[in-house]
């Protein structure tokens, strides 16, 4: 079997499981009233969600850890199907989704109920974690630093390679968990932008990284399956927090960070919205950049339909995710 043929096909394994998982998932999460609460600040239209089963990212997590900790337990057995250095993506992904079950959980029935855990918190937990990561990346993996555009060997950052880890992680975590505001949006970019990394990371050869991302890609395709318009289930920041920690961790594990901003333009453009919205409304003493931020909303208050708003953002998520593999190529 050929790398790309087993890489599609975990994707395919991981999208099975994760269709199978849902409806039990969508069923416990209905029976224990975990619905999502709706600000009611945001557009009006969003009312309709309240309720909606969240926690969805658990549909993706699972089939994702089971995967991977089978293939890598069949190692004993002497099938070379995944190997250990997804061991530390996979941690960032069960960590980082705990960090963001805790928050969904609060922000239902805990004592900041709408609100979620306080952000300093979040956002220290976060950095903590990253910097475990940071270390683990580049002293036990030996990952390369950075691979500069048409260089063929990787650049050594030193010390400023662990801050620079630990800003994507943090940053790209909690962009992703700015995207996920509409129905399928959050899914779409991450599974391209997973599909993208996957993508590099066989053209360099790191084949188990290849397989651990199309695990990714197959899992987002199930939990879509229950999150397209109108959606079942809402990822939350379960699935969020997580797969944008993991997106970082894997952009860097094959050096290509440099690319991220590119491959993973919507949720970087997401975030960038909220950082100059609350700027300029500092600056300003009250006044928007925006209707609203997260930006998909102030698409949607233009008049753009939820539908539109997602698929028009996953057609420049497409394109500027093929515009990083061709940049990683050249």
């Amino acid at each position: 079997m050929t790398e790309t043929s087993m890489a599609l096909a975990l994707s395919g394994l991981s999208f099975m499981m994760a269709v199978i998982w849902g409806g039990p998932l969508l069923r416990v999460l209905r029976h224990f009233k975990i619905g999502k609460l709706i600000r009611i600040e945001g557009p009006k239209t969003h009312l309709a969600k309240m309720g909606t089963p969240t926690m969805g990212g658990v549909m993706v997590i699972l089939p994702v850890a089971m995967l991977t900790i089978l293939l890598n337990a069949a190692s004993l057995l002497g099938l070379n199907v995944l190997g250990r250095s997804v061991l530390v993506p996979l941690l960032v992904l069960l960590g980082y989704s705990v960090l963001g079950a805790i928050d969904d959980w609060e922000g239902i029935r805990g004592p900041r109920r709408g609100l979620g855990m306080r952000a300093r918190t979040k956002f220290l937990i976060q950095v903590i974690f990253a910097i475990g990561v940071a270390f683990a990346l580049k002293y036990l993996l030996g990952v390369p630093e950075l691979f500069w555009f048409a260089g063929e060997a990787p650049f050594e950052l030193g010390w400023l390679y662990i801050p620079i880890a630990v800003f994507l992680i943090v940053g790209m975590s909690n962009a992703v968990n700015f995207t996920d505001g509409l129905d399928g949006l959050a899914g779409l970019i991450s599974a391209t932008a997973f599909a993208a990394y996957g993508g590099i990371a066989l053209l360099q050869g790191q084949l188990f990284l290849a397989r651990f991302c199309f695990t990714i890609v197959g899992a987002l395709f199930g939990f879509l399956w229950f999150n397209v318009h109108p959606a079942q289930m809402i990822m939350g920041d379960t699935g969020s927090l997580s797969l944008g920690a993991t997106l970082a961790v894997v952009a860097l594990m094959t050096g290509q960070w440099l690319l991220l901003p590119i491959i993973a333009i919507i949720p970087v453009s997401e975030a960038m919205s909220v950082v100059l919205q609350v700027g300029y409304f500092k600056l300003t003493k009250g006044k928007r950049l925006f209707k609203m931020a997260p930006f998909h909303h102030h698409f949607e208050l233009l008049g753009w339909s939820e539908t539109q708003v997602v698929q028009r953002f996953w057609l420049v998520g497409l394109l500027f995710a093929m515009l990083g593999i061709a940049l990683a190529m050249v």
